[in-house]
């Protein structure tokens, strides 16, 4: 799709096409056998599913002489699809143009929310549906937002490129937000049955690889890089067999992917000390997480001064570092100063509704024997939950302290 947006200049026609090919692969792959090279075979499909759709537009608006040549087409695309040189250079035109795609989404002249939701939307593949979930509006709004963000990019003439060199450094941080919000994405879905999107996780790490080889001497992508890498090699560990949501300190350490964790770990180590942005310091923190051999030999006194460095760095308090230094005080210390930094925050209107407030709350409510409030708590939180595994986690927590603070019968008692 990022190859037909370069040679089309138009985005309805490259996406239409581009899912047109899968559908004849979806068809024909089964019953022919999948080619020797899959990408080429697509690319050139959706090529031609681009010159009909060309072909079409030029009937419907008159312009049949304009269009209709095979001359003009081919100038639209490229000229005539040669599958031995599409498949020779497939795999470094699909560099180029994914680059091409990502720092046109990420483009400062849209807005963050725009920025955010056409990536995802053409980069990592979500439908409009959970884009909408994610950014908490109606599905038509989101679909309208998609629209009127390719409109402005065709109307306004924004480029189609990779920025030079020396417009560099003024756009990556924007693009580095945009990843970053889609890798949170699949580390911890928004709503749906499922607790993480591995496959958008996967995408988001793909495409930090690619900003990090465009830039390999830039701290923050490599940065980014680490972090995520660190993340994702807990996501085998994060959930069951069935599916279901296992906390931190239960987590089977022996299947962390030491892979990952390993080539993180190493990406942070030719930083400089001083130059430490807000992704190095949250690569940090996950490195104190993934070096701790055991739950209870975190160093959650190292991860509140992280959590204090972030909160400066970022120069004003996000409600969500206050939430994670809340709770690694609580780690750190006692349940008691944990429910005191927590209640420091209640008067955020940005966490309000937000699940893990009260589940903190309750989780040390749990862990200092008030049975009682935790339930409560517990209850607040289930009913906030945005994906069915948060929420089931959730029940099974509310039914131990349930359990624990049911009277027991007096032993004394007869029967």
């Amino acid at each position: 799709m990022a190859t037909l947006i370069r040679t089309t200049g138009d985005w309805d026609v490259a996406e239409e096409a581009t899912s047109g090919a899968f559908e004849r692969a979806a068809a024909t792959w089964p019953r022919d056998g999948v080619p020797s090279n899959p990408g080429a075979w697509l690319t050139t499909a959706a090529r031609n599913l681009a010159l009909d759709r060309l072909r079409r537009r030029a009937v419907e608006s008159g312009k049949v002489r304009e269009w209709m040549s095979e001359e003009a087409l081919a100038g639209r695309i490229g000229g005539p699809p040669d599958p031995a040189e599409i498949a020779a250079a497939h795999q470094e035109l699909e560099w180029d143009d994914r680059l091409r795609l990502i720092f046109t989404c990420a483009h400062p002249a849209l807005t963050i929310e725009s920025r955010v939701a056409l990536t995802l939307r053409t980069v990592g593949g979500l439908e409009t549906s959970e884009i909408a979930r994610a950014f908490f509006v109606a599905e038509s709004t989101m679909a309208q937002r998609i629209v009127r963000a390719k409109r402005k990019i065709q109307h306004a003439g924004i480029p189609y490129r990779v920025p030079l060199p020396e417009a560099l450094p003024a756009r990556i941080d924007g693009v580095l937000a945009v990843l970053y919000l889609i890798a949170n994405e699949g580390y911890v879905a928004s709503s749906g049955d499922r607790l993480q999107r591995v496959d958008l996780a996967l995408e988001a790490i793909s495409l930090v690889r690619l900003v990090v080889d465009l830039l390999p001497d830039t701290a923050e992508p490599r940065s980014l890089l680490a972090l995520m890498l660190m993340q994702h090699a807990r996501a085998g560990s994060r959930v069951d067999a069935d599916g279901e949501l296992v906390p931190l300190e239960e987590q089977d350490r022996d299947r962390w992917d030491r892979a990952l964790i390993t080539e993180g770990l190493a990406l942070l180590d030719p930083i400089p000390a001083v130059d430490r942005g807000p992704y190095r310091v949250q690569a940090e923190i996950q490195a104190v997480h993934v070096r701790a051999e055991a739950a209870e030999a975190t160093d959650w006194a190292a991860i509140v001064h992280r959590y204090d460095e972030l909160m400066a760095i970022t120069e004003g308090a996000s409600p969500f570092v206050e939430l994670a230094r809340a709770i690694a005080i609580g780690m750190a210390t006692d349940a008691d100063a944990g429910l005191a930094a927590l209640a420091a925050l209640e008067s955020s209107a940005r966490l309000s509704g937000y699940h893990l407030l009260p589940a903190s709350q309750a989780d040390f409510l749990r862990r200092s024997g008030r049975a009682e409030p935790a339930a409560a708590r517990y209850r607040e939180a289930i009913a906030l939950a945005p994906t069915a595994p948060e929420r089931r986690f959730l029940e099974r927590r509310l039914a131990e302290v349930e359990r624990s603070a049911a009277p027991r019968p007096d032993p004394g008692t007869p029967g």
